[in-house]
């Protein structure tokens, strides 16, 4: 399978290894690291750039914001698929509620991999062709160290996005009654060291509907994971088990509860911190999941509809 790979050559996040383990199960992947102007206007990129008879399958990566501005171009596309690590917030209140639904059902026929089980069925449910593939964490970058764990519990990352205010109002809850360390640090050996010195990490993806990539980068660096809890149907796809292979609650009480109980059971807390860590290592490294995406690329795509009259008339006004 020949694949056109685009994505953002400005993105917060490190995801080289993800884009490696992409590339590395397809028979032939050109990867395009895309800047800001070129994801604005894709219609002239792929004019200029792009011939679409050497490819099997177009995987795009890239800004949401820049491509719902641009659906009747994408739509003209053959053989898309389109890799969203946002679309939960197609569910939750913030300024890109339904916009996701309303962007696919201009181009029903796309395929969707969505880093949510949960997304992925809802997705499904409003007649999309959606699939699952979680996020994951860069083997590479992220390992345990087997290093003195001096901070008790924390949390690394944003709090400032409106999509994070869930987040932000149960970490200064929990912070009222605990010795919480909230922090940010730079992406690199700089994170990787502060994971490894953390005994508890405070996962509060509240009301996002599925995990973000912090869940595995901390368990995969020895944390005992509390992570606000998502549901059976998310945590059998990830083969995440309360008590387990990480700490599952529902609200601050509940967090202070199973948090006290492993301080005065320390071999509890380890084997959980363990458990994790073979957990993510044996399934969720970026070349497991680069592996899981292509193989979700794969399978035939739906047909593309052709406009009826109505359809064909609004296009000529710019509306369809």
């Amino acid at each position: 399978m020949n694949v056109l790979f685009l994505v953002q050559s400005e993105q917060r996040v490190i995801l080289d290894r993800l884009y490696e383990g992409i590339a590395g199960a397809c028979e032939n992947c050109d990867i395009r690291w895309l800047s800001n102007d070129q994801q604005a206007n894709l219609k002239r990129y792929f004019r200029e750039h792009v011939d679409l008879s050497q490819y099997d399958r177009i995987l795009f990566f890239l800004r949401f914001k820049k491509e719902i501005r641009q659906w009747r171009f994408i739509r003209t596309l053959p053989n898309l698929v389109i890799l969203e690590h946002d679309a939960y917030q197609n569910y939750i209140p913030c300024k890109y509620t339904g916009k996701f639904s309303s962007h696919y059902r201009r181009m029903p026929w796309v395929r969707i991999i969505s880093s949510g089980a949960q997304v992925s069925q809802r997705l499904r449910d409003e007649g999309f062709d959606a699939c699952f593939v979680p996020k994951g964490y860069d083997q590479t970058l992220l390992s345990y160290q087997r290093r003195e764990r001096d901070i008790e519990l924390a949390f690394i990352g944003s709090t400032k996005s409106v999509a994070y205010s869930g987040r932000k109002a149960l970490l200064d809850e929990l912070g009222r009654h605990e010795n919480l360390l909230v922090t940010k640090t730079k992406s690199g050996e700089e994170y990787a060291d502060i994971l490894n010195r953390i005994r508890f990490f405070v996962s509060a993806d509240v009301g996002m509907g599925e995990y973000m990539i912090k869940n595995f980068e901390a368990m995969a660096c020895g944390c005992v994971l509390l992570a606000y809890d998502h549901g059976e149907l998310e945590n059998s796809a990830l083969g995440f088990s309360d008590m387990e292979n990480l700490v599952l609650y529902r609200g601050i009480d509940d967090l202070r509860k199973k948090l006290d109980v492993l301080r005065r059971d320390p071999a509890q807390a380890t084997a959980i911190a363990e458990a994790g860590q073979r957990l993510v290592v044996q399934r969720y490294g970026f070349a497991s999941i680069g592996q899981q995406i292509v193989e979700s690329m794969r399978h035939p795509l739906r047909q593309v509809q052709e406009p009826n009259w109505l359809q064909r008339q609004l296009r000529k006004f710019g509306i369809y």
